[in-house]
């Protein structure tokens, strides 16, 4: 059974930093791209990170480039997220996903999600 577990998550004041993880187990990933998701109260759900199978691509949502930073250890199956410069409209809830239900759409839908991690940033 395929699980994807995140942590990191919690509250920080708006310019700070957190860092989420997720642990992939069930299956290898190594050929499948890994990232993230979030959604906020009341909002759709919004592509935030992702990094290609081949770690050769990372791909980033336009409203967190330059601040957040995605990485990947096959060796471990784990995916990373680091977010610096945090700011009130990050506040959401964050999803680790893994393996695109269609190849070469990093930003579509993913087979795996996870259950998620609340990350809060106050002003």
């Amino acid at each position: 059974q395929v699980q994807l577990v995140e942590s990191g998550g919690g509250l920080v004041q708006a310019g700070g930093s957190l860092r989420l993880s997720c642990a992939a187990s069930g299956r290898t990933f190594s050929s499948c791209t890994m990232g993230w998701f979030r959604q906020a109260p009341g909002k759709e759900r919004e592509f935030v990170a992702a990094f290609s199978w081949s770690g050769a691509r990372t791909y980033y949502g336009d409203s967190v480039k330059g601040r957040f930073t995605i990485s990947r250890d096959n060796t471990k199956n784990t995916v990373a997220l680091q977010m610096n410069s945090l700011k009130p409209e990050d506040t959401a809830v964050y999803y680790c996903v893994a393996c695109a239900a269609q190849i070469g759409s990093p930003l579509g839908d993913y087979v795996h999600w996870g259950q998620g991690t609340q990350v809060t940033v106050s002003s």
